[in-house]
């Protein structure tokens, strides 16, 4: 976590905008005895999502590009202008760098009300366009009402839109922004989310924004960049990455509940699929067809499989061109906001969602008898 000062990270938005924005990134850092942030990667105009595990490195990434921590080794540029270089010993302070940052905490002037809030950092211009200027972007976050408020009068969203009019109102030439809405109930938060994609649709701005939540990824992200331990480990448009995750890390992050150890048994080249046994039961294995991939039988693999695209039924299914039908027994069945959660044993323990009218009308209870389905390409191979 960065050491700044609160008034070091107001500074963040005090200087004028470069020219156009676009971020490379190149830097080294050591963040503890056995964790170092190590990542090369360039981010162009649009929302680009940070993904990854809490202590993968996320918030330090930020604190380097924005001058609140300094890397070990590398080179910083937006656009062209280098804020960073190791090599030639170039390190822009923060007053100079012109980067909007919204942080966990908000961090927010108590004391003041949402204008001098979000006009603080324009101090170089004159009070007529200062106050113009917030009017402006109070308007396009849709929180002109609360121009006359202090902190505490608000809500836990309208003080998200405050800190995000404040990072916005410099026109910087990079934004930053991050887990914003963390602390906000889902739909304050996809309501948020949909403002924020709204207000920087038509602007040339390049986004950094950090989150946990898929919802946001899925809602917000024009490219994801995915990191662990310190290390970009995929990288793409969020469909591409998350849907069809190559990596178990990934897998977990996209909310494949289902990840087995798999055993490869045969090859069916001719229709493009392999069978693998699942699990490590030896008296009682449980094979799942997959994909095919460059693999030869016994070889060792993982298999994730979504929850979301597994299938129930009560009675043995005939006539279905998916592959996998599993018996089972319905281990549990638990409720999580409108989503009922499944366990079943079939050999192999899978979680299955289901909607409430599905348990409903399927009438599931604990103890009964399912069948699993799981089409073909439902399961994705994967590497550790």
């Amino acid at each position: 976590m960065s050491t700044a000062t609160q008034s070091d990270r107001y500074r963040l938005n005090a200087q004028a905008p470069s020219q156009s924005p676009g971020l490379h990134v190149a830097v080294r850092k050591k963040l503890n005895s056995s964790l170092e942030l190590n990542v090369e990667f360039t981010v162009q105009p649009g929302i680009n999502i940070l993904f990854g595990p809490s202590g993968a490195g996320k918030t330090s990434l930020l604190d380097c590009i924005a001058g609140l921590a300094k890397p070990n080794a590398g080179r910083l540029s937006i656009s062209g202008r280098i804020f960073f270089d190791s090599a030639n010993r170039v390190d822009v302070p923060v007053t100079k760098r012109n980067i909007g940052y919204v942080f966990q905490d908000l961090a927010l002037f108590p004391h003041v009300n949402v204008e001098a809030n979000v006009g603080y950092g324009l101090s170089s211009l004159s009070r007529a366009e200062r106050k113009a200027r917030v009017a402006q972007t109070l308007e396009s976050i849709g929180i002109d009402s609360l121009a006359h408020r202090r902190p505490s009068e608000l809500s836990g969203g309208e003080r998200q839109r405050v800190a995000l009019a404040r990072a916005l109102v410099t026109r910087p030439s990079i934004l930053l922004l991050d887990e914003p809405l963390a602390a906000l109930d889902l739909p304050v938060r996809m309501k948020i989310a949909d403002d924020l994609r709204r207000s920087l649709q038509s602007s040339a701005i390049s986004v950094l924004y950090v989150t946990h939540s898929r919802d946001e990824v899925f809602m917000l992200g024009e490219h994801l960049l995915v990191l662990e331990r310190g290390r970009i480990i995929a990288e793409g448009t969020p469909h591409r990455v998350l849907s069809a995750p190559r990596g178990e890390t990934v897998a977990q992050l996209a909310g494949f509940e289902n990840i087995f150890d798999a055993t490869v048994t045969s090859i069916h080249e001719d229709r493009g699929t392999m069978t693998c046994r699942v699990g490590m039961s030896q008296s009682s294995p449980v094979e799942l067809e997959t994909p095919l991939v460059r693999s030869e039988a016994g070889d060792h693999l993982r298999v994730g499989v979504s929850a979301g695209d597994i299938l129930l039924a009560t009675e043995k299914p005939a006539g279905l061109s998916a592959r996998n039908i599993l018996r089972g027994k319905l281990l549990s069945l638990n409720q999580r906001d409108a989503i009922i959660v499944a366990r079943i044993d079939c050999g192999i323990e899978f979680a299955a969602h289901l909607t409430l009218g599905a348990r409903d009308s399927l009438g599931l209870a604990p103890g009964r008898e399912v069948w699993v389905i799981v089409k073909t390409h439902s399961c994705h191979l994967l590497t550790k």
